[in-house]
């Protein structure tokens, strides 16, 4: 649930810590779901910013890296993030 204020959207923190950028924003700044975001704080607020995709990192970074090390970190970081859902199915079915 949120509402609209002057300065921005206010929205509910779960308690696991967990809050929803709302879709128009999504929209608006390409933050694809399921995607990541940056988030890190600046001047004493709280910054989310939208990672590129694969694609827009190849683009970016052309020249930049040695060819492959980017695509090769970001399979790394899927392979990771698939494991981890893995396990986190395997914990959930257990608890059954």
């Amino acid at each position: 649930m949120s509402s609209n204020t002057e300065e921005g959207e206010v929205i509910r923190v779960s308690k696991k810590g967990q809050a929803t950028i709302p879709k128009e924003l999504r929209e608006r700044f390409g933050i694809e779901t399921p995607g990541k975001v940056l988030i890190h704080e600046e001047d004493g607020k709280i910054v989310v910013e939208p990672l590129p995709s694969v694609e827009e990192m190849q683009g970016v970074h052309a020249g930049r890296y040695e060819k492959g090390v980017v695509l090769d970190h970001l399979q790394k970081m899927k392979e990771k993030d698939e494991q981890l859902e893995y396990e986190h199915d395997e914990r959930l079915e257990r608890q059954q």
